[in-house]
């Protein structure tokens, strides 16, 4: 995987692999709970609810996760459906164009991550990042426009004019998470 990571303690007496195993965990939890939400929505109420998921539930689930464990974790994309929520910084985009090169030299998507520590106007932040893979309960909202039923499409139309999220294909990146955590020294 891409890293530019020391593998020394912190002053906060967390090790890099440490942060690593950590970031990966939460960006593992909050990809199963928002499958699992979205996949019992599509099975329960169908598409347009699974809609509300990504949202409503998602954000509020990376709200949630943050607060619990003190690093910023959210959903990124370079073409993000609500560019208020869900925008790439510069780091991200630059990380998740690096993520295309990388998937279409063969790297397997699941592989995807980076992690590092980066120095902002503000501080050292220790930073990572994992690709979302398109998967096939996505299409429905994200996929080609003739594969997306007619009430989502209007939905989406209604909330989303300028919509830039679809037209993803399954196997493809459709964003990541990104977890951010503040170094103290």
């Amino acid at each position: 995987c891409g890293a530019v990571i020391a593998h020394s303690a912190f002053a906060s007496g967390q090790s890099a692999d440490a942060m690593v195993g950590e970031a990966r965990k939460v960006a593992s939890r909050l990809l199963q709970h928002i499958r699992a939400e979205v996949g019992a929505e599509l099975e329960r109420s169908g598409p347009i609810r699974a809609v509300t998921v990504c949202k409503f539930s998602a954000p509020e689930l990376s709200s949630a996760i943050s607060r619990q464990t003190g690093m910023r974790v959210t959903r990124v994309s370079i073409a993000p459906r609500n560019p208020y929520s869900g925008s790439a910084d510069a780091w991200e985009q630059k990380k998740l164009l690096e993520f295309e090169k990388r998937l279409a030299k063969g790297e397997k998507i699941d592989d995807l991550e980076v992690f590092e520590i980066v120095g902002e106007p503000v501080g050292r932040f220790f930073r990572y990042l994992k690709a979302i893979p398109m998967g096939p309960a996505c299409s429905v909202c994200h996929g080609a426009d003739d594969s997306i039923p007619e009430g989502v499409k209007a939905m989406l139309a209604g909330d989303y004019p300028f919509d830039p999220a679809k037209n993803v294909k399954v196997g493809q990146i459709r964003g990541a998470v990104s977890v951010k955590k503040p170094i103290t020294d």
